[in-house]
């Protein structure tokens, strides 16, 4: 009596589909049930606050360039410049060079500008 030798390659192949599909159903509904105990969706959103102090919006837009000392990395140097608080709001607003203009709110540009044009 001969048997088909395929058969049994068929069987793990059906089971093995049936197996993936049953899997992915069942991360759907465990992605969901995490996404609601992060507080990802349902309107549970957080929002980060835009921070107030000159040297916290250094620290968050400015640091990568202008190094943790105002030494200078890509963009020049902070320290020392003998710009004015206009000047330095002029680029902070527009830009210069290979900086792109910052969105900041007004309050924040005069406090930055300040603390610039004062390092020494």
């Amino acid at each position: 009596m001969k048997r088909n030798p395929v058969i049994p390659y068929i069987l793990i192949m059906v089971f093995g589909i049936a197996l993936m599909f049953i899997l992915s159903f069942k991360g759907l509904g465990d992605a969901k049930e995490l996404a609601k105990e992060n507080g990802e969706g349902g309107g549970n959103e957080k929002t980060e606050v835009a921070a107030t102090k000159p040297e916290d919006i250094y620290k968050q837009s400015c640091i990568a360039c202008h190094g943790d000392q105002y030494q200078g990395v890509v963009g020049p140097k902070l320290k020392g410049t003998g710009l004015s608080k206009e000047q330095v709001a002029e680029i902070i607003t527009k830009g210069k060079g290979s900086m792109p203009p910052q969105s900041l709110q007004p309050a924040q540009i005069d406090a930055m500008a300040d603390f610039i044009s004062n390092l020494k």
